[in-house]
């Protein structure tokens, strides 16, 4: 058994330095001897097999069970390597990635109430997990650092900021945000730009603190959030902002979402759509993000999303691709919630701290080593609503933060 197993990992890792102690106590070492060496011991013959069976899913689950021991290095210096290898993928693995590839669509159907399970499922968590980790305005999505130097807090508000410019917003217009999340960027909309906001979320958690905050900041009247699908929404609204909740629609419902918003957009309008991505083509999610963190979910290609935008009569205005700003932000939610472990571990258990370990590690790693990405795209109904060049953009982040400068003091999330 050991010998396989050595042949295997070998021929898989051929980049950088991972050392291997098997269940029987036999040590050896993978890569070229290149970077700082990793240590990683396997408490069980059995966590072995399971890894040979199934890489992709295995991985995670024989850490999150103890099984997958780090003696030197974290398990986000393992992944590190291990997804920065020539081939992303075991080659004895690649008939599970096609077989998942073929069935992606079942494991993507979306419906009403499967939409609401699978939200709750990751964001009707106890809202304290979020505490220990994201920022203070509550942002469970993609940064913005405009210097290698900005803070979370910084980092999070030069977001808002960003998404606010591109869709100019002019004071009592009506904005319909899209997956909410705890409320930030309506609340941001709403004060900043003076909006009418209504935030439309499936998570019961998310909705009460979003409207306990805006309640907290006077906003209410200005900023309301709903539990409802966004399909459900009575219209029209002159912009509509989604950030972070597009990777949970689901490809067979595409064209269902872009003709909605088409629908629910004024004829003079500006959506943006923020959403992570994949650099390359069509894909599958890997299992074990689908089985414990994100089910339902699914991360496109553009080449997936803009024929249903096509479709759906809607133009496009401006692409923009983050790179390396959620690796970033991911890296900084990885070392925060590690901070609070013992915290995090009181409100569930040890296994359950290994778990969102190994999610944070495995997505900063697959934006820092491969094909993920962040795309903003600005959708209109019609030519001509949105200037020619993309200066506009930086002048309206300008004023946004002169107005942001005499707001004090700064968004909070309630009752802190």
């Amino acid at each position: 058994m050991d010998g396989l197993f050595r042949l295997l990992l070998s021929r898989f890792i051929r980049r950088g330095t991972i050392v291997f102690t098997t269940a029987s106590g036999t040590t050896f070492t993978c890569g070229d001897g290149t970077g700082e060496p990793v240590h990683a011991r396997f408490a069980s013959a059995v966590a072995q097999r399971r890894l040979l069976r199934d890489p992709e899913l295995a991985l995670g689950e024989i850490y999150m069970d103890g099984d997958l021991v780090m003696q030197r290095g974290s398990i986000a210096d393992l992944l590190a390597i291990a997804m920065d290898q020539p081939d992303w993928t075991p080659r004895w693995a690649k008939l599970h990635g096609l077989i998942r590839y073929w069935i992606r669509t079942l494991h993507q159907f979306n419906p009403r109430r499967r939409s609401r399970h699978n939200v709750a499922h990751h964001y009707d968590l106890d809202g304290r997990l979020y505490a220990l980790f994201l920022d203070s305005d509550r942002q469970y999505s993609c940064a913005y650092f405009e210097t290698p130097d900005s803070s979370l807090d910084d980092a999070q508000l030069a977001k808002k900021r960003h998404v606010a410019a591109k869709l100019l917003i002019f004071p009592g217009q009506r904005v319909l945000d899209i997956g909410s999340g705890w409320g930030g960027l309506g609340l941001y909309l709403a004060e900043t730009c003076g909006a009418q906001v209504t935030g439309v979320t499936l998570s019961q958690e998310q909705l009460q603190v979003s409207n306990a905050r805006a309640a907290e900041r006077g906003l209410a009247d200005r900023a309301s959030f709903l539990l409802q699908d966004y399909r459900d929404i009575p219209g029209p609204f002159d912009r509509i902002v989604s950030v972070g909740m597009f990777e949970h629609v689901g490809v067979a419902h595409y064209d269902t979402y872009f003709r909605r918003c088409a629908e629910l957009l004024k004829h003079d309008g500006v959506m943006l759509l923020h959403s992570i991505g994949r650099s390359e083509g069509p894909g599958f999610t890997n299992p074990w993000i689908a089985k414990y963190i994100f089910p339902g979910g699914y991360l496109p290609a553009l080449s997936e999303v803009l024929p249903a935008i096509e479709r759906a009569g809607l133009l496009v205005c401006d692409i923009e691709i983050l790179r390396l700003h959620y690796a970033e932000t991911l890296k900084a939610w990885r070392e925060r919630f590690l901070a609070h472990r013992e915290e995090a571990e009181r409100l569930y258990d040890a296994r359950f701290v290994r778990m969102w370990e190994f999610y944070l590690a495995a997505s900063e790693m697959s934006f820092r080593k491969q094909n993920t990405m962040v795309f903003q795209i600005q959708l209109t109904r019609r030519q001509g609503v949105v200037p020619i060049t993309r200066d506009y953009m930086a002048a309206e982040e300008r004023r946004l933060r002169g107005i942001e400068s005499s707001h004090r003091p700064r968004l909070q999330l309630a009752g802190e």
